[in-house]
Protein backbone atom coordinates (compact mmCIF):
# COMPACT_ATOMS: atom_id res chain seq x y z
CA UNK A 1 0.00 0.00 0.00
CA UNK A 2 0.98 3.93 -0.44
CA UNK A 3 2.72 5.59 2.14
CA UNK A 4 0.14 7.43 4.31
CA UNK A 5 -0.38 10.66 2.43
CA UNK A 6 -0.86 12.49 5.75
CA UNK A 7 2.73 12.15 6.62
CA UNK A 8 3.69 14.07 3.16
CA UNK A 9 1.38 16.78 3.64
CA UNK A 10 2.78 17.59 7.06
CA UNK A 11 6.27 18.34 5.63
CA UNK A 12 5.20 20.25 2.01
CA UNK A 13 2.95 23.33 1.86
CA UNK A 14 -0.79 22.21 1.13
CA UNK A 15 -1.05 22.57 -2.53
CA UNK A 16 -4.30 23.50 -4.43
CA UNK A 17 -6.76 20.87 -5.58
CA UNK A 18 -6.60 19.96 -9.05
CA UNK A 19 -9.93 19.26 -11.39
CA UNK A 20 -9.13 16.13 -10.97
CA UNK A 21 -8.37 15.55 -7.46
CA UNK A 22 -12.06 17.52 -6.86
CA UNK A 23 -13.84 15.21 -9.45
CA UNK A 24 -11.65 12.42 -7.73
CA UNK A 25 -13.42 13.75 -3.93
CA UNK A 26 -17.09 13.97 -5.38
CA UNK A 27 -16.98 10.59 -7.14
CA UNK A 28 -15.86 8.97 -3.82
CA UNK A 29 -18.49 11.22 -2.29
CA UNK A 30 -20.63 9.73 -4.48
CA UNK A 31 -19.97 5.83 -3.70
CA UNK A 32 -19.78 6.20 0.13
CA UNK A 33 -23.37 7.60 0.66
CA UNK A 34 -24.97 5.36 -2.01
CA UNK A 35 -23.60 2.53 -0.04
CA UNK A 36 -24.04 3.70 3.03
CA UNK A 37 -27.79 4.67 2.39
CA UNK A 38 -28.34 1.06 0.86
CA UNK A 39 -28.04 -0.04 4.45
CA UNK A 40 -31.30 1.60 5.82
CA UNK A 41 -33.06 0.97 2.49
CA UNK A 42 -33.02 -2.43 2.12
CA UNK A 43 -33.35 -2.62 5.65
CA UNK A 44 -36.79 -0.85 4.71
CA UNK A 45 -37.47 -2.96 2.15
CA UNK A 46 -37.62 -6.50 3.98
CA UNK A 47 -40.89 -4.53 5.79
CA UNK A 48 -42.29 -4.55 2.05
CA UNK A 49 -40.69 -7.91 0.28
CA UNK A 50 -39.59 -11.22 1.22
CA UNK A 51 -35.31 -10.64 1.62
CA UNK A 52 -34.56 -13.01 -1.52
CA UNK A 53 -37.38 -11.64 -3.79
CA UNK A 54 -36.14 -8.24 -3.15
CA UNK A 55 -32.87 -8.52 -3.54
CA UNK A 56 -33.54 -10.20 -6.82
CA UNK A 57 -35.39 -7.76 -7.91
CA UNK A 58 -32.88 -4.97 -7.07
CA UNK A 59 -30.16 -6.72 -8.41
CA UNK A 60 -31.60 -8.11 -11.79
CA UNK A 61 -32.76 -4.23 -12.11
CA UNK A 62 -29.39 -3.05 -11.44
CA UNK A 63 -27.71 -5.48 -14.12
CA UNK A 64 -30.08 -3.92 -16.35
CA UNK A 65 -29.16 -0.48 -15.72
CA UNK A 66 -25.16 -1.54 -15.58
CA UNK A 67 -25.42 -2.76 -19.30
CA UNK A 68 -27.89 -0.26 -20.47
CA UNK A 69 -24.97 2.44 -19.56
CA UNK A 70 -22.48 -0.20 -20.73
CA UNK A 71 -23.93 0.19 -24.21
CA UNK A 72 -24.21 3.86 -24.22
CA UNK A 73 -20.30 4.36 -23.31
CA UNK A 74 -19.81 1.97 -26.41
CA UNK A 75 -18.27 -1.01 -25.06
CA UNK A 76 -18.42 -4.67 -26.05
CA UNK A 77 -21.19 -6.24 -23.98
CA UNK A 78 -20.17 -10.26 -24.57
CA UNK A 79 -17.35 -10.90 -22.10
CA UNK A 80 -14.05 -12.20 -24.01
CA UNK A 81 -12.90 -15.79 -24.51
CA UNK A 82 -11.55 -16.97 -21.58
CA UNK A 83 -12.99 -14.58 -19.26
CA UNK A 84 -16.12 -16.78 -18.55
CA UNK A 85 -14.56 -18.79 -15.45
CA UNK A 86 -13.03 -15.82 -13.54
CA UNK A 87 -16.39 -13.96 -14.25
CA UNK A 88 -18.65 -16.52 -12.88
CA UNK A 89 -16.14 -16.66 -9.21
CA UNK A 90 -16.32 -13.06 -9.51
CA UNK A 91 -19.92 -12.69 -9.64
CA UNK A 92 -20.48 -15.90 -7.04
CA UNK A 93 -18.51 -14.26 -4.65
CA UNK A 94 -18.96 -10.61 -5.02
CA UNK A 95 -22.44 -10.25 -5.95
CA UNK A 96 -24.16 -13.66 -4.77
CA UNK A 97 -22.90 -15.30 -1.89
CA UNK A 98 -22.37 -11.61 -0.96
CA UNK A 99 -25.58 -10.28 -1.46
CA UNK A 100 -27.35 -13.21 -0.02
CA UNK A 101 -25.16 -12.85 3.25
CA UNK A 102 -25.46 -9.08 3.76
CA UNK A 103 -29.84 -10.25 3.56
CA UNK A 104 -29.51 -12.29 6.18
CA UNK A 105 -27.25 -9.94 8.14
CA UNK A 106 -29.57 -7.70 7.94
CA UNK A 107 -32.72 -9.78 8.87
CA UNK A 108 -31.42 -10.69 12.37
CA UNK A 109 -29.41 -7.21 12.92
CA UNK A 110 -30.09 -3.69 12.60
CA UNK A 111 -29.14 -2.00 9.48
CA UNK A 112 -26.84 -0.07 11.45
CA UNK A 113 -24.78 -3.06 13.14
CA UNK A 114 -24.94 -4.83 9.93
CA UNK A 115 -22.84 -2.33 8.18
CA UNK A 116 -20.18 -1.80 11.13
CA UNK A 117 -19.61 -5.56 11.33
CA UNK A 118 -19.65 -5.91 7.16
CA UNK A 119 -16.88 -3.37 6.64
CA UNK A 120 -14.54 -5.03 8.37
CA UNK A 121 -13.97 -6.81 5.00
CA UNK A 122 -10.39 -4.58 4.40
CA UNK A 123 -9.29 -6.19 7.38
CA UNK A 124 -9.87 -9.88 6.41
CA UNK A 125 -8.74 -8.79 2.82
CA UNK A 126 -5.15 -8.37 4.66
CA UNK A 127 -5.44 -11.64 6.56
CA UNK A 128 -5.95 -13.57 3.17
CA UNK A 129 -3.59 -11.57 1.24
CA UNK A 130 -0.84 -13.38 3.49
CA UNK A 131 -1.23 -17.28 2.61
CA UNK A 132 -2.60 -16.04 -0.72
CA UNK A 133 -0.39 -13.27 -2.22
CA UNK A 134 2.89 -13.63 0.06
CA UNK A 135 2.31 -10.30 1.91
CA UNK A 136 3.36 -10.67 5.08
CA UNK A 137 1.13 -9.60 7.87
CA UNK A 138 2.42 -6.33 9.54
CA UNK A 139 2.20 -4.81 13.07
CA UNK A 140 -0.30 -2.41 11.80
CA UNK A 141 -2.56 -5.18 9.85
CA UNK A 142 -2.36 -7.05 13.34
CA UNK A 143 -3.85 -3.45 15.37
CA UNK A 144 -6.18 -3.48 12.53
CA UNK A 145 -7.59 -7.02 12.91
CA UNK A 146 -7.67 -6.29 17.26
CA UNK A 147 -9.50 -2.81 16.38
CA UNK A 148 -12.15 -4.13 14.29
CA UNK A 149 -13.00 -7.33 16.09
CA UNK A 150 -12.74 -4.76 19.42
CA UNK A 151 -15.29 -2.70 17.49
CA UNK A 152 -17.76 -5.29 16.44
CA UNK A 153 -17.45 -7.57 19.96
CA UNK A 154 -18.51 -3.89 21.64
CA UNK A 155 -21.56 -3.43 19.09
CA UNK A 156 -22.53 -6.59 19.70
CA UNK A 157 -21.78 -7.56 23.51
CA UNK A 158 -25.21 -5.93 25.19
CA UNK A 159 -27.63 -7.27 22.22
CA UNK A 160 -26.19 -10.65 22.80
CA UNK A 161 -26.68 -10.62 26.74
CA UNK A 162 -30.01 -9.74 25.64
CA UNK A 163 -30.68 -12.07 23.10
CA UNK A 164 -28.70 -14.81 21.30
CA UNK A 165 -30.72 -13.90 17.64
CA UNK A 166 -28.12 -11.54 16.90
CA UNK A 167 -25.25 -14.04 16.58
CA UNK A 168 -26.80 -15.69 13.11
CA UNK A 169 -27.00 -12.07 11.86
CA UNK A 170 -23.33 -11.10 13.10
CA UNK A 171 -21.99 -14.50 11.76
CA UNK A 172 -23.61 -13.23 8.48
CA UNK A 173 -22.21 -10.67 8.27
CA UNK A 174 -18.57 -11.83 9.20
CA UNK A 175 -18.90 -14.22 6.62
CA UNK A 176 -19.83 -11.87 4.06
CA UNK A 177 -17.10 -9.77 4.68
CA UNK A 178 -14.99 -12.74 4.11
CA UNK A 179 -16.07 -13.97 0.64
CA UNK A 180 -15.82 -10.06 -0.20
CA UNK A 181 -12.45 -10.24 1.09
CA UNK A 182 -11.67 -12.97 -0.58
CA UNK A 183 -12.50 -11.94 -4.24
CA UNK A 184 -11.19 -8.97 -3.96
CA UNK A 185 -7.39 -10.66 -3.24
CA UNK A 186 -7.89 -13.07 -6.06
CA UNK A 187 -8.65 -10.11 -8.51
CA UNK A 188 -5.79 -8.46 -7.46
CA UNK A 189 -3.91 -11.81 -8.58
CA UNK A 190 -5.91 -12.42 -11.25
CA UNK A 191 -8.18 -9.00 -12.83
CA UNK A 192 -10.78 -9.45 -14.74
CA UNK A 193 -9.93 -8.54 -18.48
CA UNK A 194 -12.87 -6.75 -19.54
CA UNK A 195 -14.32 -3.32 -19.43
CA UNK A 196 -15.57 -1.97 -16.29
CA UNK A 197 -19.38 -0.93 -16.52
CA UNK A 198 -19.84 -4.24 -18.54
CA UNK A 199 -18.28 -6.52 -15.94
CA UNK A 200 -20.46 -5.09 -13.25
CA UNK A 201 -23.36 -5.62 -15.35
CA UNK A 202 -22.02 -9.62 -16.14
CA UNK A 203 -21.25 -9.93 -12.15
CA UNK A 204 -24.64 -8.71 -11.13
CA UNK A 205 -26.85 -10.79 -13.69
CA UNK A 206 -24.68 -14.31 -12.42
CA UNK A 207 -24.98 -13.37 -9.17
CA UNK A 208 -28.50 -12.42 -8.95
CA UNK A 209 -28.96 -16.79 -10.24
CA UNK A 210 -28.47 -18.18 -6.64
CA UNK A 211 -30.49 -15.67 -5.13
CA UNK A 212 -33.52 -15.93 -7.55
CA UNK A 213 -32.88 -19.66 -6.60
CA UNK A 214 -33.98 -18.87 -3.13
CA UNK A 215 -36.23 -16.12 -3.71
CA UNK A 216 -38.94 -19.25 -5.54
CA UNK A 217 -38.92 -20.65 -2.22
CA UNK A 218 -40.80 -17.56 -0.67
CA UNK A 219 -44.38 -15.98 -0.92
CA UNK A 220 -44.12 -12.99 -2.71
CA UNK A 221 -47.18 -10.84 -3.03
CA UNK A 222 -45.77 -7.86 -5.76
CA UNK A 223 -49.08 -6.02 -5.71
CA UNK A 224 -48.67 -5.56 -1.87
CA UNK A 225 -45.58 -3.01 -2.41
CA UNK A 226 -45.87 0.24 -1.86
CA UNK A 227 -45.20 3.37 -4.00
CA UNK A 228 -42.45 4.29 -1.55
CA UNK A 229 -41.08 0.49 -1.71
CA UNK A 230 -41.06 0.58 -5.54
CA UNK A 231 -39.23 4.09 -5.24
CA UNK A 232 -36.20 2.11 -2.21
CA UNK A 233 -36.32 -0.36 -5.24
CA UNK A 234 -35.23 1.51 -7.87
CA UNK A 235 -32.90 3.74 -5.57
CA UNK A 236 -31.38 0.06 -4.62
CA UNK A 237 -31.07 -0.56 -8.27
CA UNK A 238 -29.79 2.63 -9.90
CA UNK A 239 -27.21 4.00 -7.25
CA UNK A 240 -25.35 1.16 -4.80
CA UNK A 241 -26.01 -2.13 -7.10
CA UNK A 242 -24.62 0.19 -10.71
CA UNK A 243 -24.19 4.06 -10.65
CA UNK A 244 -21.76 3.77 -7.49
CA UNK A 245 -19.41 1.46 -9.19
CA UNK A 246 -18.95 3.39 -11.75
CA UNK A 247 -18.18 6.44 -9.58
CA UNK A 248 -16.24 4.19 -7.36
CA UNK A 249 -14.03 3.19 -10.74
CA UNK A 250 -13.27 6.85 -11.20
CA UNK A 251 -12.54 8.03 -7.92
CA UNK A 252 -9.85 4.96 -8.48
CA UNK A 253 -8.69 5.89 -11.66
CA UNK A 254 -8.20 9.99 -10.45
CA UNK A 255 -7.21 9.48 -6.52
CA UNK A 256 -4.20 7.30 -4.74
CA UNK A 257 -5.27 4.09 -3.64
CA UNK A 258 -5.10 4.67 -0.07
CA UNK A 259 -7.04 8.21 0.41
CA UNK A 260 -10.05 5.97 -2.32
CA UNK A 261 -9.83 3.13 0.22
CA UNK A 262 -10.14 5.81 3.25
CA UNK A 263 -12.36 7.63 1.59
CA UNK A 264 -14.92 4.67 1.49
CA UNK A 265 -14.97 4.45 4.77
CA UNK A 266 -17.62 7.49 5.22
CA UNK A 267 -20.26 4.61 3.58
CA UNK A 268 -20.39 3.00 7.35
CA UNK A 269 -20.85 6.40 9.07
CA UNK A 270 -23.29 7.32 6.54
CA UNK A 271 -25.03 3.79 7.02
CA UNK A 272 -25.20 4.35 10.55
CA UNK A 273 -26.47 7.63 10.73
CA UNK A 274 -28.88 7.14 8.23
CA UNK A 275 -30.26 4.16 9.76
CA UNK A 276 -30.79 6.29 12.82
CA UNK A 277 -32.36 9.13 11.14
CA UNK A 278 -34.73 7.15 8.59
CA UNK A 279 -35.32 3.92 10.85
CA UNK A 280 -35.15 5.13 14.21
CA UNK A 281 -32.48 3.15 15.63
CA UNK A 282 -30.94 3.48 18.48
CA UNK A 283 -27.49 5.61 18.15
CA UNK A 284 -25.70 5.60 21.63
CA UNK A 285 -22.26 5.85 23.13
CA UNK A 286 -21.88 2.20 22.17
CA UNK A 287 -23.06 2.35 18.25
CA UNK A 288 -20.80 5.07 18.26
CA UNK A 289 -17.40 3.58 20.05
CA UNK A 290 -17.83 0.13 17.82
CA UNK A 291 -17.88 2.75 14.59
CA UNK A 292 -15.00 4.64 15.81
CA UNK A 293 -13.08 1.46 17.00
CA UNK A 294 -13.53 -0.56 13.23
CA UNK A 295 -13.14 2.46 11.05
CA UNK A 296 -9.80 2.82 12.94
CA UNK A 297 -9.01 -0.66 12.11
CA UNK A 298 -9.64 -0.41 8.70
CA UNK A 299 -7.84 2.89 8.19
CA UNK A 300 -5.17 1.33 9.63
CA UNK A 301 -5.28 -2.17 7.43
CA UNK A 302 -6.18 0.14 4.41
CA UNK A 303 -2.88 1.88 5.08
CA UNK A 304 -0.51 -0.86 6.31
Amino acid sequence: MPADPALGALAAPRRPLSGGRIEGLAMLAITACSWGFNWPVSKFLLSELPPFAMRTLCCGAGAAFAFAVARARGEVLWPPRGQWRRLVLFATLNYGAFTILTTLALYWLPASEAVIVTYTLPIWAGVLAWPMLGEQPTLGRVAAMVLGLGGVALLVAAGISASWTQIPGVLCGFAAAWVFALGTVIAKRAPLAMPPVTGVGWQALIGTVPVALLALTEHTRWGAITPLGWGAVAYVAILPMSLAYLTWFRALRLLPAGTAATGVLMAPVVGVFASAALLGEPLGLRQLAALAMTLCGVALAARS
